[in-house]
């Protein structure tokens, strides 16, 4: 089991150790797999404290859908509020969420309501930026805006989902927090490299095929 924290520095509180331990749990072993009781050794209190704390699996689960949200989500969204991406700021991101992308990776597998709730919210945020920056390509409220902002947002969150094929490939814990980057920087790599292939030779005509067909799928 990965004993990584989201909790900020300092923070000590029984209360945070046992969302840590069940943020972990959860991950680890499913909604269904986890036990109060192993949430509670992990965090090293009693089955009573978590019950104090949060009562039942299913509040504690909430609890860690919250948090999640803010952890990963929070990020996003202050970025959208035109906060600068700098490499502090990207770094402080990766240090703070590696047991709230683990979680999410399981979530998103299971179903949970923190895993629609993401996926919505990355497709939204997709859409604004498909909008803001090719008005003419996506304008908005376009079926086609929609509908490449969800495939972008599946994209995204399939690195997260396929974790452990990329840690086999990668030779290392793909989601361990000196990794991180190093999916943004594989994605931004391909990003660069497929755009230029797409509008220039055998890209191009893949791409007026694809056109092609759903034109005739599709006809207006």
């Amino acid at each position: 089991m990965h004993s990584t924290s989201d909790r900020p520095p300092g923070d000590l509180t029984a209360r945070a150790r046992i969302r840590d331990a069940a943020l972990a749990e959860f991950a680890e072993r499913g909604f269904r797999g986890a036990t109060i009781q192993a949430i509670a050794d992990v965090a090293g209190v009693s089955v009573g404290l978590v019950q104090h704390h949060f009562g039942s699996k299913a509040s504690l689960r909430e609890a860690c859908d919250a948090h999640v949200r803010d952890t990963v989500l929070g990020a996003a969204g202050q970025v959208q509020e035109g906060e600068d991406v700098t490499p502090e700021f990207l770094r402080g991101m990766y240090q703070a969420s590696e047991l709230s992308v683990r979680y999410l990776a399981r979530a998103l597998v299971e179903g949970s309501p923190i895993a629609a709730a993401m996926f919505d919210e990355g497709a939204e945020a997709a859409e604004r930026f498909l909008t803001q920056n090719w008005p003419d390509d996506f304008p908005e409220h376009d079926s086609k805006v929609r509908e490449s902002a969800a495939v972008m947002a599946a994209m995204h969150l399939s690195t997260i989902v396929l974790h452990e094929h990329l840690s086999r490939r990668f030779g290392t814990e793909a989601l361990s927090r000196a990794n991180l980057a190093r999916l943004s920087m594989a994605m931004t790599e391909v990003y660069t490299h497929l755009g230029e292939w797409i509008t220039s030779g055998p890209g191009s005509q893949i791409r007026q095929a694809v056109a092609d067909h759903h034109g005739k799928e599709h006809p207006r």
